[in-house]
């Protein structure tokens, strides 16, 4: 072998490793592109795409903190009645929609958080109910309170109690339906608490009833005017009330008037307030009540509520928003229990972050 054909030998062998050691030579993978969160605005503000999904996804709730003088809800203010008190709640809102075919598919979750007097805690699933095209199922307020809404804006709007006796949350299937001329309609069948050993108000054993409470309103809108009328069907005691209510809106000021009627005020049906935080009112109950916006940032409301029993309530507030999404809210109450021969003085002072 001639030292030409050494050189040559050796180029070759050197240039097949360099081949090989180039085939088998790591390359680093591209990073993968980032995604950012998109907004969904179709459903409204604070929505927000799930990455990889396209269901929307809205995260609120909020802080409160009030201090209390006396109760509103007792006549007088008998021994070991609650004199001052301090209240602190917490609610986590978690609230998904998506496109489908027949209208946004939503859900809506809220958990509540409650640290009371004494040091005790209170949780619990407040709603958790899925809709679709004018259908709701699952734990919502009961549509006997939220078709007509709330007896004004203030706190203790339910001293003569409009809602249902054991708390307005409970299972239900209900539709709402929606003209688009400002006719609005609403049936629900809603938990009856059957099987469940629950009490009735008149005593009664729901254990072995097995049938829903039927609820159901309609209502209309023309300009500043709205009209509603809802009512509600105890399918424990086998009767029901029935309320109707207006509401004006003269730019200056809100106005309403609503008026409930028992079936039958000497059994206590739970359409009728009997046994609930508010007073059950016989065969018969009135609300009515004023707002007036002082300025973007203040106003005034006035509620007061009269029944069958001869209960009196008259609540006043101020609800003042210093800077966005915060609340404080001073409040008096005054409630005459005629029956009782007394009458009752409250104040709550609240001061709450919406998010």
């Amino acid at each position: 072998m001639n030292i030409k054909s050494l050189l040559l030998g050796s180029a070759a062998a050197l240039a097949a490793v360099s081949g090989a050691h180039a085939a088998d030579a790591i390359v680093a993978a591209e990073p993968e592109p980032l995604e950012y969160v998109r907004i969904c605005d179709a459903y409204g503000a604070g929505y927000f795409f799930i990455p990889g999904t396209e269901t929307c996804l809205k995260i609120g709730g909020m802080v409160r903190t009030e201090g209390g003088w006396y109760n509103a809800y007792k006549a007088g203010q008998e021994a070991g009645e609650r004199g001052t008190y301090w209240h602190t709640r917490a609610e986590l809102r978690l609230s998904t929609a998506s496109d489908t075919e027949y209208g946004p598919l939503k859900t809506s979750t809220v958990y509540r958080y409650d640290w009371n007097d004494g040091n005790s805690t209170t949780s619990k699933l407040l709603w958790a109910n899925i809709s679709l095209g004018g259908f709701l199922v699952g734990k919502n307020d009961s549509v006997y309170s939220t078709f007509l809404g709330y007896a004004g804006d203030v706190i203790n709007d339910d001293v003569i109690e409009y809602g249902i006796n054991g708390g307005d949350e409970l299972n239900q299937l209900t539709y709402n339906y929606d003209a688009g001329n400002g006719f609005t309609a609403v049936i629900s069948l809603e938990d009856s608490n059957s099987g469940t050993g629950a009490t009735g108000a008149n005593g009664e054993n729901s254990s072995d009833h097995y049938a829903p409470d039927v609820v159901a309103g309609a209502g209309y809108k023309a300009g500043a005017w709205q009209f509603r009328v809802v009512g509600g069907y105890d399918s424990i005691v086998e009767e029901g009330a029935v309320k109707a209510r207006v509401d004006a809106d003269f730019g200056v000021l809100t106005a309403f008037v609503m008026g409930g009627y028992n079936t039958d005020g000497s059994k206590l049906n739970k359409y009728a307030g009997a046994g609930g935080d508010g007073l059950g009112w016989g065969d018969w109950a009135v609300w009515g009540g004023v707002g007036v916006p002082v300025n973007d940032k203040l106003k005034w409301n006035l509620q007061l509520s009269y029944d069958d029993v001869k209960t009196f309530a008259a609540t006043t507030n101020v609800k003042f928003n210093p800077v966005k999404d915060l609340l404080i809210e001073p409040e008096l109450t005054y409630v005459n229990y005629d029956a009782a021969n007394k009458d009752t003085w409250a104040g709550i002072l609240r001061f709450q972050r919406t998010f």
